[in-house]
Parts: structure tokens; sequence; C-alpha cells
């Protein structure tokens, strides 16, 4: 197993003398309104470009009966060219905001996921199930956690995947909630497990109300102190230094045990698509190197 690798990026400097001062301020956490600030002096980096020299993989929108949630579920399957083969697969976890149907959109998975296969990462598909605003954890009108463990894996078997074993991807809300689902699924189900700034709280009374009713429910089902979980699964952890996340982000990353097989990078970023499509190659070629078909 790799011992823990923790790649601390250095943020760009201020582009002119009279915010320099300030912009370093800024880069280090030290002045209030630091992602405000940092956005506003142009220190988050430069957005990433969807690219548009490949074909995006085929995404076809599917649904399922779920019992967790009472009803249909859709979600989008995004499959590249046929191999033969069934081809591992990747369940990617939406964040606040988007839905199984805008994250292809909003950060080109489609046309990153063709670009990686076209540089040699080993083929994959990615399935992004509807999660609302659920937090990926069990709610008064269903559990979205259990409808991907136990529901929507059964249902890609079906579709030209091998679910025996996973990886996970997610932003933000979706982050936090592929962290959570890779400690409940363990190493024997889960190959690796990406998270693009998971909304992780430190302070469990400064959890989202959106998805946590309490402070005491956040404990419940929070990752963070629960780092051991994931032993035996490779973990990359991305979120930039713009984001509001950033220091509990940080302070979850340092409290992983000094084995782990764990990747984190901190660099200028927001929480925003053009930080997550920035740093969607480098995940994608991580996650393919681990679950990815080799034949």
């Amino acid at each position: 197993m790799l011992s823990r690798r923790t790649l601390l990026l250095g943020g760009t400097a201020a582009g002119a003398v009279a915010v320099a001062g300030a912009g370093i301020g800024v880069e280090q956490g030290v002045l209030p309104g630091r992602p405000w600030a940092q956005a506003h002096l142009g220190l988050n980096g430069e957005d990433g470009v969807i690219p548009r020299d490949v074909e995006p993989v085929l995404a076809v929108r599917h649904t399922f009966r779920s019992a967790q949630m009472g009803g249909q579920v859709p979600f989008m399957l995004l499959h590249p060219p046929d191999s033969g083969r069934p081809l591992p697969v990747v369940v990617a976890l939406h964040g606040l905001g988007q839905h199984h149907d805008t994250v292809n959109d909003e950060i080109g998975l489609g046309a990153f996921l063709a670009q990686a296969i076209d540089r040699g990462v080993p083929p994959f598909a990615i399935a992004v199930p509807e999660g609302g605003t659920s937090y990926w954890h069990p709610q008064p009108d269903g559990d979205t956690g259990a409808m991907v463990t136990d529901e929507l894996l059964p249902e890609l078997t079906g579709l030209g995947v091998d679910v025996s074993r996973i990886g996970l991807l997610g932003w933000s809300m979706g982050g936090y909630g592929a962290l959570r689902l890779a400690g409940v699924l363990g190493p024997e189900r889960v190959g690796a497990v990406v998270a693009a700034s998971p909304a992780i709280w430190s302070d469990p009374d400064d959890a989202s109300t959106t998805g946590f009713a309490d402070a005491d429910e956040y404990r419940e089902y929070s990752v963070v102190g629960h780092q051991d979980e994931l032993d035996g699964i490779p973990v990359r952890v991305d979120c930039g230094t713009g984001d509001p996340f950033y220091r509990d982000v940080e302070d979850y990353v340092e409290d992983f045990p000094d084995d782990a097989d764990l990747t984190s990078t901190f660099e200028p970023g927001a929480h925003d698509g053009g930080y997550w499509a920035r740093m969607l190659p480098a995940q994608l070629a991580f996650l393919g190197e681990r679950v990815g078909s080799t034949s």
C-alpha cells in the first residue's frame, strides 16, 4: 500500500502590487471572508475547459423503481464504446443544486471521460443517480445512500457494467456522500473514491440544515472521525483554497492514518464548476487506474 501522499499545491501571487499583501493573507486563510476575497482578487486560478476535440461517450437516461425512495429514480449512464465485456463502473454523486442530468453538461463529464480513455486511461462507465437534496444519507422521505448501494448497483448489472468492485466520485454534497458510501461498502466493494470539494464540517453545529436536521444527525452520519472506515481504499480528496469548506477539508485530510492510501490536493480554486472541470482529468485518471478495465 502506498504511504500517505498529501500534495500541497501552492497558490498564485496577486497580480498587482497593490493587492499583493492582501493576496498572501487570503491564501493563508488569515483574512475574514477568504472565499469572497480570494475570488475578487483573482486567486482561484483558471477554469477547466471542457474538451471539444473528442466525441463524448454515450450518455443514456434510465429509471428504476426504488423501494427506498417509494417511486421511480432516474439516473444517467455514461458508457464508452462496447468493449465486448462488462466495464467497471464509477458511481458519481451530484452536489446540492445539481441533478443526475445536469452534471454531464455542467462540467463535461462525458467529454472528459472520452478524453481520458483516448489518453490511455483504462475505460470504465459512469452512473449518475438522482439524489435531490438528500446528502446521500437517510432522510424522512427515503435513504438515497441505500438506494445506491442496495438498488442502483443491482440495476446496473443488467446494463452491461460490472459492479463487483466500483469507484465512487462526488462533488460537494456528493463528495461527502462518496466518502460516506465508500466507508459503508468497504474495500471489498470499492476500488477507489474521489471527493471533490466535499461538504464537510468539523463542527456539527455548522452543518447544513438542508442536509441534516440537527447536529446530532450530522454526528450520526458524519465522515469526520471515521477515516479508518476507508482503510484499504485508495482515496483522493481535492479542494480549492478559495472554497468555504477548505479548512474543514484540510482538517479532515490531516486526520487520516499515516499509512492511508491518500492523495489530496489544495490548489487555487472555488466551489464551482470551473474548478471541478479543471480537476476532472486527474480524478478520472485516478479512478481508471484503480477500477478501469485493462482488457
